[in-house]
Parts: structure tokens; C-alpha cells; sequence
């Protein structure tokens, strides 16, 4: 979940380091860190902390110099956030540097060995153990920096993107990885290496994604060597052009990334089904559906695997897919599936979701799908991840960059995909009439316009989270398709304001949950026409009697609901299982202003990171 930099070139290396990490710092802000090689000396500085301390803390240093250079910002995993633990680390010797984003698993193993034989160590972390073992493997062994990495590799159990220097050859830079992203900027006679291709869009638009258990070898004037880490065979890498802009990954105005992509829904989701829903020919094209339609046809049933927020698009899914498809369908996170020896055959069809498609949860998944040999479909945002190379077929959300670590278009853009594929299906199957399938289509080309209109409640909804700042505890209920927004709605107000907050179907609140209602308890109750609407407003009714205070997502025009609520939040009307598309949008709107309001980070909340790239 750390995100690293690396640059070798003509430029300073200082200025691309520095402005790359900021822009990896969705990926984890506990601590940072930068080694530069001014042609004599590895300068190294690094603080417990964001980006802007470790800014601070280098310009009390004059030496900044220097043309080659890694760079790091932590996501805790092996010892607490403070100086020593953070990156980059050096060998005993001081000649070699390392950053790296993953897990060792056996590196107290490892560690024993080292100390057995002289090594000391000054940090808590795996990542120490790695550099030295490197070093001692370089030594021992009389290899290049390149063969030592390789053969290290070998030895060590877990996940690593990493990025080595030896300043006894520095003119090259080593790189490997293995279930964490790792990506190469290809400049002119220059390279930049990163976890994503936020911290090189300005320098160049060729990249080179290394592939899990790959390594390659970065030198100035010369191509770029990629090896297989596990038999040391060549691969001829594949050079893609960028189709990111550097406005993309900007505030554009707004106070927080998450606010931006609030407001970026409707043409997010408009950019999703754009090309794909042809309404007045009434056809959805997909072409990973269309390809595979005998096993979507066929398939017994299909498995949705994914993590938090994804997890919930997944349960939106089941809805759609077991209501308009009538296929079964059944919901796991990524990280339970991959444990508990699941029973899964060549009959069924799973669907991975994830926004960033490096979770390692939900790519664990995948290879214990594909071994059992399952058709696996991947849903995913970022174009050339791993899940979208490790996917049998997939469809791209086209949410664009999403920097705030809680999850908000994401969400929108995958219930939309996943709309389009159980639509197609449906028709496919003849399980919808041709006049229902019509009306989805349009209801869906609608979303966009209906989110703006939601979206014009943000001041209402201001004036109501003042209110409910303070609360220590709040309740999300929803019914049906509502269900999942609910829990959608009660992960975001804890992950960025750090308010327990639990979602629940309405009907389970008489089962245990309601006694916790009392006058100082706020439950956000979603009660849209569409759907169990008497039935939902009962539940409000039960709330209401106990001096619950009731905060309702109602449609516009609602009478019923508005006489029993404390207050209430108009949406406009849309099919039930379109309704998810417009009801979490106040949600979203209601987490982001507490949290600001309670003076939060909104886009760096604590102990959270964008991307989950370890167990």
C-alpha cells in the first residue's frame, strides 16, 4: 500500500520525487522518505509523517543534488510510524539503498540468520531484513547487484514492490515485484519508476507495467532488462502509452479529492456505459460479455469476490442479477474466499471487483478461481492493473483517477457495470420484456442528470450534519436494493470521521439493534417509493417511538415519510434497482461534511490507504 518513486535521468532527481510522492500519498502518509547519489555520496533523509514534513525536513539540508534517486511514502506494516522505520533503508554497509511496498512473511527467519553472521539492524521492519540480505548475498555469493536481487527473491515468502541502488553502480537502478504494482516511465534517454503513473504523466506517456515475479534492471544509455525473478529467462517488455491527463489527478477547485469525486459521478457513470448503452437501438454492447456469452449462459451460478467498498457494489449486484438474470449469485469477500477451501467449479462464473485492481485479497481470489478452473471476469478502474491482466475477460469502470481513499464514484461506476452486464444477460436469457428492457436503458441514461439534481442538496445536508457531528454512534437501514447503501453509507462516515456507524436491512433492527435507540441516536433510514415502502416506513415509525432521531432519503414530493422524520433528503425518483445510484450520493455528501466539520482529513484518513496491495 506504500507508494514508491525512482528517477534516472538528465534531470534533478529531487523536484520528480518529492511531487511524485505527494501524488502516491493516497497510498500511505505515516512516514516518507528520499535517498539521493550526488555523484559521491547516498544523502538520505526521511521522517515520521506526510510528504510536506519530509519537504520540511530536507530543506534544513542543503544537499539535494543528484540525478538518480528512490523515494517513499509508508503505510505501516512491521514496526510503528516513526524515523528509523521509514524508508528508504540501507545495508551494513551503507552501500545499498531500498524502498519496497508489501510483506516479507519468513523475514524474522531471515533476520536470525543475518544477525548469526554479523548483521545489525536499527529499525523494526521486514524491509531492512531484505536490503541486507541482498548484501549478504552480493558478498557471499561475488554476484552483481542484479543476480543478488534475483536470488534473494528467491528466498524470501510474501509480497514486494521494490526499488534497489547500489552506489557502487550508479547508473542503474533494480527493480522487481510481486503482488505489488510496480510501473516504468519511459523517457528520453531517462526513466521514472512508481507505483502508479501519477509522479512521471507530465515527463512522458510510455510506461511499461512489470508483471508479477519480474525484474528489471533500469540503466542510463542503455534498454531496459526485464527477467523473470524465478528462472532468470528474458521477456521483451511491452511499452503502452498513457491515456491519464495530469487534470485528472488535480483538485480542479474543490477543497478535498473526495468532494471532487462526489460531483464526478455523473460523468463518471456517464463515461461508463458510454458506447456500451445504445439506447435507440436499444443493444448493450460489452465485448467481454458478448465473447463469453455461452459460459455467462451456461454458468450455475455466479461468485462475486471483492473488499469494502467493492463488496457492496457486489451485493447491489446480487439483487440485480438474481432479479433481471435469474442467475444465482452469491457475494464474498475476497478475503474469507481465497481461505475457506471454497467449492467452486468449471460450471460457475466469478466476477472480481475492485477499484484499483491491485487488491491482493481479491487477486488471491482470482488465482484460486483460475486453478480450479472457473471463467473469471474482472471489473476494474485502472486500466493495465493486475486484476485486468490476470482476468480471463473484464469491463473497465472509466471512473478515471479516484486519489480520496474513500471510495465514492468507484462505487457508482461499478453498480453501473455491472447494471450493463445483468441487462445484457437478461435479454440474452429473455428473462426481461422488451419494453422493461427499454425503460432500464433509459432510467440508466438518466442517472447522470437525476445525481445532479441529488447533488444540489449538499447545503441542506450541510446544515444537517452540524447537527450530528458529535454523535458517538449512528444507525444505516435500508430494505432491498437500499440494503447495501446503507452499509455503504455506515463505512463512510467511520472511515473518515471515525463515528461507529453500522448499516442493517430495516427489517433486522427489531432483532437486536434497537436498543441502541435512544434521543441522542441518529439513524439515517433510506425510504425511497420504490421498494417496500410501507414496510420501511413501520420501521420509521418503531424509530420514532423510541425518540430515535431520523434522518430519511426520501423521493421527491414524499408526504408520508417528512410528517415522521426529524429531517429529510430528497432524491428524484428512478427505477428500485437504479435507485443505489442516486440514494448513496447524500450518503457520501452527509460522511464528507461531518467529517470536515469535525476538522478530519477526508482524503488521508487515519490508518487507511487507497490501494490494499498486502494481507
Amino acid at each position: 500500500m506504500c507508494g514508491i518513486v525512482g528517477y534516472i535521468g538528465k534531470r534533478d532527481a529531487y523536484p520528480i520525487i518529492i511531487e511524485g510522492l505527494k501524488r502516491l500519498e493516497y497510498r500511505g502518509y505515516d512516514s516518507a522518505g528520499i535517498a539521493l547519489y550526488d555523484g559521491e555520496n547516498l544523502n538520505i533523509s526521511k521522517t515520521k509523517g506526510k510528504v510536506s514534513d519530509l519537504e520540511s525536513h530536507c530543506s534544513k539540508d542543503n544537499n539535494k543534488s543528484g540525478q538518480i534517486g528512490i523515494g517513499h511514502t509508508r503505510w505501516a506494516t512491521h514496526g510503528v510510524p516513526n524515523d528509523v522505520n521509514s524508508h528508504p533503508h540501507i545495508s551494513n554497509s551503507g552501500n545499498l539503498a531500498i524502498i519496497h511496498n508489501g510483506i516479507i512473511e519468513n523475514y524474522e527467519a531471515l533476520k536470525k540468520a543475518l544477525i548469526a553472521r554479523g548483521y545489525t539492524f536499527q529499525s523494526d521492519t521486514d524491509t531492512e531484513v531484505l536490503i541486507n540480505l541482498i548484501e549478504d548475498i552480493q558478498i557471499q555469493e561475488q554476484v552483481k547487484l542484479g543476480k543478488a536481487v534475483q536470488i534473494a527473491l528467491n528466498q524470501v515468502i510474501g509480497a514486494y514492490a521494490i526499488a534497489v541502488f547500489d552506489k557502487n553502480n550508479p547508473d542503474e537502478l533494480i527493480i522487481a515485484r510481486l503482488g505489488s504494482p510496480l510501473t516504468i516511465g519511459v523517457g528520453e534517454n531517462e526513466f521514472f519508476i512508481a507505483s502508479d503513473a501519477s509522479p512521471f504523466l507530465e515527463y512522458t506517456k510510455n510506461a511499461i507495467y512489470l508483471e508479477d515475479e519480474e525484474m528489471a534492471i533500469v540503466r542510463l544509455h542503455k534498454d531496459i532488462k526485464v527477467r523473470k525473478i524465478k528462472d532468470d529467462s528474458l521477456v521483451d517488455p511491452y511499452i503502452q502509452e498513457l491515456k491519464l491527463n495530469l487534470e485528472q489527478i488535480e483538485k480542479g477547485g474543490y477543497d478535498h479529492f473526495m468532494l471532487k469525486e462526489i460531483h464526478e459521478q455523473p460523468k463518471a457513470i456517464n463515461d461508463t456505459y458510454r458506447g456500451r448503452l445504445l439506447r435507440q437501438e436499444a443493444i448493450i454492447k460489452m465485448a467481454g460479455v458478448e465473447d463469453n456469452m455461452k459460459k455467462f449462459l451456461n454458468a450455475n451460478r455466479i461468485i462475486i469476490v471483492a473488499c469494502g467498498t467493492s463488496w457492496h457494489a457486489g451485493l447491489v449486484a446480487e439483487y440485480i442479477f438474481e432479479d433481471l438474470a435469474r442467475i444465482p449469485v452469491e457475494v464474498e469477500y475476497a478475503s474469507e474466499f481465497r481461505y475457506r477451501n471454497p467449492i467452486i467449479t468449471e460450471k460457475d462464473i466469478v466476477i472480481a471487483i475492485s477499484q484499483s485492481g491491485e487488491t491482493a485479497d481479491t487477486l488471491a481470489a482470482i488465482k484460486l478461481a483460475k486453478s480450479k478452473g472457473t471463467f473469471v471476469f474482472g471489473v476494474c478502474n485502472v486500466v493495465g492493473s493486475s486484476i485486468a491482466r490476470e482476468t480471463h475477460a473484464g469491463a473497465y469502470t472509466h471512473a478515471g483517477p479516484e486519489i480520496g481513499v474513500a471510495s465514492t464514484k468507484a462505487f457508482t461506476t461499478q453498480i453501473t457495470v455491472l447494471t450493463l452486464i445483468a441487462l445484457r444477460l437478461s435479454r440474452a436469457k429473455g428473462t426481461i420484456s422488451s419494453s422493461e428492457f427499454r425503460q432500464h436503458l433509459l432510467e440508466l441514461e438518466m442517472i447522470p442528470d437525476k445525481i445532479i439534481s441529488a447533488l444540489k442538496s449538499d447545503t441542506h445536508i450541510k446544515e444537517i450534519s452540524d447537527l450530528y457531528k458529535d454523535s458517538r454512534n449512528c444507525l444505516y437501514l435500508g430494505r432491498g436494493y437500499n440494503f447495501p447503501v446503507a452499509l455503504e453509507g455506515a463505512l463512510k462516515l467511520k472511515e473518515i470521521s471515525y463515528i461507529h456507524a453500522e448499516g442493517y436491512p430495516a427489517a433486522e433492527m427489531k432483532h437486536g439493534p434497537i436498543a441502541l435507540i435512544d434521543e441522542n441516536m441518529p439513524i439515517v433510514v433510506i425510504a425511497t417509493k420504490k421498494g417496500h415502502y410501507e414496510k420501511v416506513v413501520s420501521n420509521i415509525q418503531e424509530i420514532k417511538s423510541r425518540k430515535g432521531k431520523i434522518i430519511a432519503i426520501v423521493t421527491e414530493g414524499d408526504t408520508q415519510v417528512r410528517a415522521l422524520a426529524d429531517h429529510v433528503i430528497e432524491v428524484p425518483e428512478t427505477l428500485e434497482s437504479l435507485s443505489p445510484l442516486i440514494t448513496t450520493i447524500p450518503l457520501q455528501l452527509l460522511s464528507y461534511h461531518i467529517a470536515v466539520l469535525l476538522g478530519k482529513n477526508v482524503d488521508q484518513p487515519r490508518n487507511l490507504a487507497k490501494s490494499v496491495t498486502v494481507e
